[in-house]
């Protein structure tokens, strides 16, 4: 079968998992064959099917995220190895990176920042490239989520300038030895636990960075009290929220003393809060 023809069968066979089944077939194909999508269209009449299409393409008939299929996703302007141990990044979460350089515009830059829960490093690794002169120390509770964070930032050029440790802010004592930061990102698990959520968020992505209690409030309600402590002054903690959030999160933070402000994405919907202490006097 020519891969015009395969691209045909397997369009059809996606639209039972997936909104842009035509987009899904092309990119699997693509990647099938070591080409980019471009080049697939443009020679794809000419090619016949590898032999590895069929199983990358049952991969993704059982829901399997694209980017765990590929091995990566872009984030920012970075390519970023992910697994079934790191949340994918989204697009959604480069509001806080928007966010912190808004932030720093007019201030000296960030010369430490801390990542909370970093998954692939997507957070830290896109502020590091952004702020050039910083130092950062990401943490996460997982050893597999770690491994590819350091991985990340190794290939990307930013092993000298970035630690990953293993820690959970759920322990006591996780932060006493790590000093203060000037700028603080977090994308929490926020997800409540009944939630429905696609097959392929819910089956293949780890429920741990996930699902925070009934409300999706849980780890906001752990962190914000924990945070002054760990900012110096003038740094800023900027905490990405789901949907409908805002009230509950920027209420969480002014009981701490915090001033509040709120950042929308791409579609308009608030997707962070910056938390500062307001300046006395």
């Amino acid at each position: 079968m020519t891969v015009s023809q395969q691209l045909v069968a397997a369009t059809r066979a996606l639209e039972a998992v997936s909104d842009t089944p035509r987009l899904d077939a092309e990119l699997l194909m693509a990647h099938a064959l070591g080409l980019n999508r471009n080049e697939l269209l443009l020679r794809a009449r000419d090619l016949a099917t590898p032999p590895v299409f069929d199983a990358l393409l049952q991969r993704r008939l059982a829901h399997e995220p694209f980017a765990y299929i590929r091995g990566y996703q872009e984030f920012w302007d970075l390519t970023l190895a992910v697994t079934p141990a790191t949340l994918i990044p989204r697009g959604d979460s480069e509001t806080l990176i928007e966010a912190s350089i808004g932030h720093f515009r007019d201030r000296e830059p960030p010369a430490r920042i801390l990542d909370l829960g970093t998954g692939s490093g997507a957070l830290l690794l896109a502020a590091l490239s952004v702020f050039s002169e910083a130092e950062g120390t990401a943490i996460d509770a997982s050893l597999d989520a770690l491994a590819v964070a350091q991985a990340n930032a190794e290939r990307l050029g930013f092993g000298n300038r970035a630690r990953f440790l293993r820690r959970s802010w759920r322990d006591a004592g996780w932060a006493d030895d790590l000093g203060h930061f000037d700028l603080i990102l977090c994308n929490p698990p926020y997800v409540e636990t009944d939630a429905e959520l696609a097959r392929q968020v819910r089956d293949h992505e780890p429920a741990s960075a996930l699902f925070a209690g009934q409300d999706g409030l849980d780890e906001y309600k752990l962190l914000i009290p924990q945070t002054a402590a760990l900012l110096a002054p003038g740094g800023v903690a900027t905490f990405e929220i789901g949907l409908s959030q805002d009230e509950a999160v920027t209420h969480l933070a002014k009981e701490q003393g915090f001033a509040v402000s709120a950042h929308r994405d791409l579609a308009g919907i608030i997707r962070a809060l910056s938390l500062s202490k307001p300046v006395s006097g």
